[in-house]
């Protein structure tokens, strides 16, 4: 079967950018020469352990072990076999790729219908997308009416094009029929989502309604929702959306994230609307990090997105929550506050007093007004407690009391222990018991001995790790010689690989001397893929975890003179051990006896001693 050629799949790993692939899944902050850092798409984590090397073209997780190239990322990421990997980002690139049969001859690209599922879904797609999109600019009482519904909630047609808002037909296989001239097939059409199966065959699943695309984080359209516009629609909900499907699943999408992206990892803010004329009119009004959860309540994984996208490992960051001012709004937040303490970030709630949602307020109160509503958020601990105060009856002491039992383990789960307190104290003055000592103690009882007055209960102390000072300068400059080899270019090759004890490290070093030694590294992404290619099994994963490794360094020339140093410091210890071994041959050796040996051994003590001196120098950068 035709494979991709092989110099083309190089030429896919250094065009296309592993940390602008990366960065739009993942928050990357500066991380020391070279290399960035974020929390990994792959694990749960509250500090970063994911790292990035723009210059070599790979990543690396410390926490779970994942690695690889750009190509690895995108299969890992999306489920995707080699080609179609290579294929998507060659795309990306703009490259035309070849295609070459098992013979390095010649072949032609595998018929398009056989082609990754995920590549074609996403495809289809794309094309309903732009369907939808057509159809709302054309003729007939179905468009004017979209049209105008839009229009009076404020959005022109260039703010509709931005977000790709659609209309769709409602003859039923309008876009059926769109799809098969495209050459889609039906079990792609329904296995996507965009047609249903019934009694009579297919039909279009959006039907006289007005549509939203829903991208993935890197723009791609992967579902949609839509809007009921007619009363004579047979579906009675107002709004519905693709069902689950192998590129779409409803609790791991954030509807406006493709477009908000930048702006939360910038201003490190997340702004959660309920819908999609919500994000619209947010990011309309300036507030360009709202997102939306796309008919589903946010979860744990759309937490996970979120800390991922603000890349928060220091508890500065802010989760803003915006719900109705109603009874289901207040309970959706609550639902919000059992998730705070999975974020690493602030979590606030902004509530519009006489209800509205963004988009509403835009209309009567115009931009600035929304991001008014943003800017007033109140801390999400403080609107839980209250919003379970308001349940009570507080002229009582009945009511207070139940009130008190009912907010305490609010306050009780609260991380911060300064916070605790102050919110106890706050819950006291909310009450009116005037008592601090009670409540504080009412509290505690909910926290299980966490409460504000009780200490903190100690945690172990986890040592440090140690490692040997050899292993650690061995580790150093096979690192440098992987990530930066131009440094180590002129004295790499006069170390012996026996100058690594460990094991491993001498398997690396045999495999960096026959990619052809630093001094012929070609520049880029090339150079780890081919030491690489020389490693297997554990010497491989060695390999690709010190192509990733931090470098103690936070300069270009801190690099080479720090680089130098670790080289000529690990030369010479080998040097002192070629010494000691020397002196000992020599010793065994009698002058009278074996003259022509003795004189031999002494000449190559003489010489390692020289050498061992010359290195040390050089180590202390002399």
């Amino acid at each position: 079967m035709p494979r991709i050629h092989d110099d083309d799949v190089q030429a896919v790993r250094e065009r296309v950018r592993v940390d602008e692939v990366i960065g739009e899944q993942v928050a990357l902050r500066p991380a020391g020469i070279g290399s960035l850092k974020g929390l990994c798409p792959f694990h749960d984590e509250r500090t970063p352990s994911f790292s990035v090397r723009p210059a070599l073209g790979r990543w690396h997780c410390f926490g779970c072990g994942e690695r690889g190239d750009v190509i690895d990322f995108v299969q890992r990421l999306d489920g995707l076999g080699f080609a179609d990997a290579v294929e998507r980002l060659a795309a990306r690139a703009g490259m035309q790729l070849r295609y070459v049969d098992d013979g390095g001859r010649p072949g032609q690209r595998p018929d398009p219908g056989r082609a990754g599922q995920r590549q074609r879904l996403t495809e289809a797609h794309r094309v309903a997308a732009e369907y939808f999109a057509e159809q709302l600019e054309g003729p007939g009482d179905g468009p004017e009416t979209a049209r105008t519904f839009l229009a009076e909630r404020g959005f022109s047609r260039e703010d509709c094009a931005r977000f790709g808002v659609g209309f769709a037909p409602a003859g039923g296989e309008a876009l059926l029929r769109h799809l098969r001239g495209r050459g889609f097939t039906e079990d792609e059409i329904v296995t996507g989502g965009l047609a249903g199966r019934g009694q009579r065959g297919l039909y279009d699943r959006f039907r006289g309604r007005l549509v939203w695309p829903i991208r993935d984080v890197s723009g791609a359209t992967i579902a949609f929702g839509a809007r009921r516009l007619f009363d004579d629609d047979r579906i009675e909900a107002k709004y519905v959306n693709s069902p689950e499907t192998p590129l779409y699943k409803k609790s791991q999408a954030l509807y406006g994230l493709d477009l908000a992206k930048r702006d939360i990892a910038r201003r490190r803010q997340v702004v959660v609307v309920e819908g999609y004329t919500d994000v619209m009119a947010c990011h309309v009004a300036g507030v360009s990090t709202a997102v939306a959860t796309c008919g589903t309540a946010f979860g744990e994984d759309h937490v996970r997105i979120v800390r991922r996208m603000l890349g928060d490992a220091d508890g500065t960051a802010e989760v803003v929550f915006t719900f109705d001012g109603d009874e289901a709004g207040q309970k959706a937040a609550l639902r919000a506050f059992e998730l705070e303490e999975k974020f690493s970030a602030q979590t606030y709630v902004a509530v519009e007093p006489s209800g509205q949602d963004p988009c509403d307020l835009r209309l009567s109160s115009g931009d600035a007004a929304v991001a008014a509503l943003v800017a007033g958020r109140v801390p999400l601990f403080e609107f839980a407690i209250r919003s379970t105060l308001d349940r009570f009856d507080l002229d009582n002491e009945a009511g207070r009391l139940a009130a008190l039992d009912a907010a305490a383990p609010i306050v009780a789960n609260i991380r911060d222990r300064g916070l605790r307190h102050r919110y106890a104290v706050n819950l006291d003055r909310w009450l009116g018991f005037l008592d601090e000592r009670f409540v504080l103690d009412r509290v505690r009882r909910h926290s299980g001995g966490r409460g504000s007055g009780a200490p903190e209960p100690a945690r172990p102390a986890t040592p440090a790790p140690e490692r040997d000072p050899v292993t650690l300068l061995e580790r150093g400059v096979l690192a440098c010689v992987l990530q930066a080899p131009a440094v180590l270019a002129d004295d790499f090759d006069a170390l012996d690989p026996d100058a690594f004890t460990a094991p491993g490290h001498r398997a690396v070093a045999e495999a960096v001397i026959a990619a052809g030694g630093p001094a012929e590294a070609p520049v880029g992404p090339a150079w780890v893929a081919t030491v690489l290619d020389y490693c297997t099994g554990p010497v491989l994963a060695l390999a690709q975890e010190l192509s990733m490794v931090e470098l103690p360094v936070g300069t270009e020339e801190e690099l080479d003179r720090w680089g130098r140093s670790a080289l000529a410091a690990l030369a010479g210890q080998a040097a002192t051990r070629a010494v000691a071994q020397a002196r000992r041959t020599l010793q065994r050796l009698d002058p009278q006896a074996h003259a022509e040996e003795y004189r031999e051994a002494s000449a190559e003590l003489f010489r390692l001693e020289a050498q061992r001196r010359e290195w040390q120098q050089r180590a202390r950068g002399g």
